[in-house]
């Protein structure tokens, strides 16, 4: 199969890149490299730079893909309460381009990077099932659920086959410590360069962590398989809060270093887990890498690439 990737050279799209051509798909990947890194797409790939607000057309003209999965995204949910703007011509006009374009260009099937960290809002139930109330509390998180409805109705104008995947918190390695980053790749980065953390907060705020390896062996899944269309959670189901987690990562580090804290930041909600049993059922995936060892494995990552300069944490 030939499937395009936006924002393949980033942190989830190029481990997705990487994972498709391990089973033998042919692969392009589009980025504009504002936050995506050259070194970070794989041998083998055919990489366009490329903006996909612009919905990338001379890409789907030269590739020719069979299928997109879509990746690219103005993901800081900071960043959408200060520009909303911005986010939503990211993440709400890019995607909708990209969609005109595979109805254009023959496109049979989208996978499309939602969130279920956002499009809940505050929780009701822990873990949230897909069918949970979507009431999201940011604009990022609201332009993520407005590509969800615009999938369907490519799905019920176009008949485009379609699987929205809702990622948890993505770690593990290839994660930028710098701008727009996780809370795991932060402490990483910070416990590798011997430097205090910020907590912002009490630190009692949760999230659901699953490992990057998961979540490109979900998307492929999706690509290849024959699942109902539709939303489907990519977690683990599994409350882990901020306080514990630096906790994890400052014994897998041997270091001493107490995180400092400051006040919480607007837009952020205070529980977060999803219940990813329906992908179990539908396609057959379960996350495989346990939060101690993925967590391990990160730290030595970023113990290997010693950055040189640290952000604080988005928790």
């Amino acid at each position: 199969m030939r499937v395009l990737v936006t924002g393949g050279a980033g942190f989830i799209g190029s481990h997705i890149a990487e994972h498709l051509l391990e089973r033998g798909h042919e692969v392009a990947v589009v980025d504009d490299l504002s936050s995506g890194k050259r070194e970070n797409i794989p041998e083998g790939a055919r990489f366009y730079e490329a903006d996909v607000r612009t919905g990338c057309a001379e890409v789907f003209g030269g590739f020719r893909p069979e299928a997109l999965c879509h990746q690219a995204a103005q993901m800081d949910v900071r960043r959408s309460v200060r520009e909303p703007d911005f986010d939503a011509d990211v993440n709400v006009l890019g995607t909708v381009r990209l969609l005109q374009n595979c109805v254009e260009h023959g496109v049979s099937r989208v996978v499309f990077a939602s969130t279920g960290g956002a499009v809940y809002g505050e929780q009701r139930e822990f873990p949230a099932p897909e069918d949970h109330p979507q009431y999201p509390v940011s604009p990022y998180g609201v332009s993520k659920l407005a590509g969800e409805r615009y999938l369907h109705y490519y799905r019920v104008q176009y008949g485009l086959v379609y699987h929205a995947l809702r990622y948890a918190n993505v770690y593990g390695p290839r994660q930028d410590p710098h701008g727009e980053a996780g809370v795991v790749a932060i402490f990483c980065g910070n416990l590798a360069a011997g430097r205090p953390s910020t907590i912002f907060g009490s630190g009692e705020q949760t999230r659901d962590y699953v490992h990057v390896g998961d979540v490109a062996r979900a998307n492929v899944l999706a690509l290849e398989g024959d699942a109902p269309v539709g939303a489907y959670n990519v977690g683990t189901g599994v409350e882990t809060s901020v306080n514990e987690l630096y906790g994890l990562l400052r014994e897998a580090a041997g270091s001493g270093l107490a995180p400092e804290h400051g006040p919480a930041k607007p837009g952020e909600q205070s529980r977060s887990s999803v219940d990813p049993g329906k992908a179990l059922d539908a396609l057959n995936w379960r996350p495989e890498v346990g939060l101690a060892a993925g967590l391990e494995e990160t730290l030595r990552y970023f113990s290997v690439q010693q950055p040189a300069k640290t952000s604080r944490p988005r928790t």
